[in-house]
C-alpha cells in the first residue's frame, strides 16, 4: 500500500483536475504529479472514497512506520497525523460538495476550514460605523464619505510599482532580522487583471513566489502596506520558504510541497498573514508606511488611517456575513451587492468584486479564512514573536491555536 503522505498527495492532485486553483502550490515529486496528470480522471466519487479511507487508516495508525521514497524521514507522531488528518477531511468535504451532496454552508467551512462561521452582530456594525463616523474628515453621509476618503487614497498607476519594492524591501529586512529568512529566497512582483481576489501569491517552490496584485480596481494605499506583508514578508511567502526548508529539506515533511485549498492549513496562512504587518510594526505601522509611500508621490492620510483602523477592522468582517446571506440564507448577489455597500461602506464595483470572490466555486467557503484566522492567530500570538515564528515554522492546526 502507498504510504499515507504519498495517498494524500495524490488525492490533492487528483481533486485539483475537478476544481481549478484547489491546488494552491505544489513543488513536490514530479513523478506523482505525472502519474495524475497523465492517469485516468478519476470520479468525484472515487476520490471522496479515496479520502474516506485515507481517513479511517489515519485514525488505525498507518503510517507508524516510515513507508514508500515519498513518505518522509519523520515517523507519523501525533501531531503530523492530526495535522494530516485535518487536511484530508478538509479534501474529503471539498469532494463531497464538489461531486453535489447537499451539505450545510457552516457544516462545510467547519470541516473545511477547523472553525464554526458566525455573523458579526448588526449592532457591533453599527457602532464601528459610529467610530468611523467620528473619524473620518468633513460632513454629510457616512457611507459617501467614508468611500469618497478611500478613494481618494488609491496609488497612481504611475507608482504603483515603486511603492510595492520600497515596502517589499524595508518589510523584507524587518522579517529577516525577526524571523530569518533563507538565503536565495526570492519574491518577484506583477500585476494582474481579471482575478476575483486583491492579491496572490503563487509559490514555485526553490524558495520563490510570483506575488501578483490586481489592479482591476485602483489600488487603495491604506492597504497596500497589509498586501505587501500579508503575500510576502512575514506572510505567505515567509511561510512557505521557512516550511520548505525546515519541514520538507530537513525532516522530509513531503506532505508541505502541496497547498490546497478546503484545508485547515489555508486558515492558519491566512490568520498569520494578516497578523504580520502587526507583528513586525506593532499596532501602529501607518507612520512607517506613510515614510515610503508619501516622497512618491502616493496619497496617504496617516493619521485618517490610524484613526479608522479598529473600526474598519470590524467592517472587514462584513464579508463573512455576506457569505452567509448567500450560501446559508439563500439571498440574490444583488441582494448581496446591496448588504455589502451598506454595512461594509462599499462603492457598488468594490460590493460586485466582494460578491464575485464569494460566489466564485474555489473561493466561496474560503472567507473564514480571514474573518476567523486573523483573530485566532491573534490570540494564539498574544504579542509572543516566538509564537508567531512557531506559525511560521510548524504543522498546527486550527484546534492547536484555540488550545492554548
Amino acid at each position: 500500500m502507498p504510504g499515507v503522505v504519498e495517498r494524500y498527495l495524490v488525492l490533492g492532485l487528483g481533486l485539483g483536475r475537478h476544481l481549478d486553483g484547489l491546488v494552491d502550490a505544489y513543488y513536490g515529486p514530479p513523478d506523482l504529479r505525472a502519474r495524475v496528470e497523465d492517469g485516468p480522471h478519476r470520479s468525484l466519487r472515487a476520490l471522496t472514497d479515496d479520502a474516506r479511507r485515507l481517513i479511517a487508516d489515519l485514525d488505525g495508525g498507518a503510517g507508524d512506520t516510515r513507508g514508500d521514497e515519498h513518505e518522509g524521514g519523520d515517523v507519523l507522531d501525533a501531531q503530523r497525523r492530526a495535522w494530516l488528518r485535518a487536511q484530508v477531511v478538509g479534501l474529503h468535504t471539498v469532494a463531497r460538495t464538489l461531486a453535489g451532496e447537499p451539505l450545510p454552508y457552516r457544516d462545510e467551512v467547519e470541516a473545511c476550514y477547523g472553525v464554526r462561521p458566525r455573523a458579526v452582530p448588526e449592532d457591533e456594525l453599527a457602532d464601528a460605523h459610529r467610530r468611523l463616523d467620528a473619524a473620518l474628515p468633513g460632513h454629510g453621509a457616512l457611507a459617501e464619505r467614508f468611500i469618497a476618503w478611500r478613494e481618494s487614497q488609491v496609488v497612481p498607476p504611475d507608482a504603483l510599482e515603486a511603492a510595492v519594492a520600497s515596502l517589499a524591501e524595508d518589510l523584507r529586512e524587518r522579517t529577516d532580522r525577526a524571523f530569518g529568512l533563507p538565503d536565495g529566497e526570492r519574491v518577484d512582483f506583477v500585476l494582474e487583471r481579471d482575478k476575483p481576489w486583491s492579491g496572490f501569491n503563487y509559490y514555485l517552490g526553490e524558495l520563490r513566489s510570483r506575488v501578483a496584485i490586481n489592479v482591476d480596481l485602483p489600488v487603495p494605499s491604506t492597504t497596500l502596506g497589509h498586501l505587501v506583508a500579508h503575500e510576502a514578508y512575514p506572510g505567505h511567502h515567509t511561510e512557505h520558504t521557512r516550511k520548505e526548508v525546515g519541514l520538507v529539506r530537513r525532516r522530509r515533511r513531503v506532505e508541505e510541497t502541496i497547498f490546497l485549498v478546503g484545508t485547515p492549513q489555508c486558515l492558519v496562512a491566512e490568520g498569520l498573514a494578516d497578523l504580520g504587518l502587526e507583528v513586525l510594526l506593532g499596532d501602529r505601522p501607518e507612520p512607517v508606511l506613510a515614510d515610503h509611500l508619501r516622497p512618491l508621490g502616493v496619497p496617504y492620510d496617516a493619521e485618517v488611517v490610524a484613526a479608522v483602523a479598529t473600526a474598519g477592522e470590524t467592517i472587514a468582517a462584513v464579508r463573512g456575513n455576506v457569505a452567509l446571506l448567500l450560501h446559508e440564507d439563500g439571498v440574490d448577489a444583488s441582494a448581496a451587492v446591496a448588504y455589502a455597500e451598506r454595512w461594509a461602506l462599499l462603492a457598488r464595483p468594490r460590493a460586485e468584486k466582494m460578491v464575485a470572490f464569494l460566489t466564485d466555486p474555489t473561493w466561496r467557503a474560503y472567507i473564514s479564512c480571514y474573518v476567523e484566522g486573523l483573530p485566532l492567530c491573534r490570540r494564539f500570538v498574544a504579542g509572543d514573536p516566538a509564537r508567531f515564528g512557531r506559525l511560521l515554522s510548524e504543522q498546527l492546526t486550527p484546534a492547536d491555536l484555540a488550545a492554548v
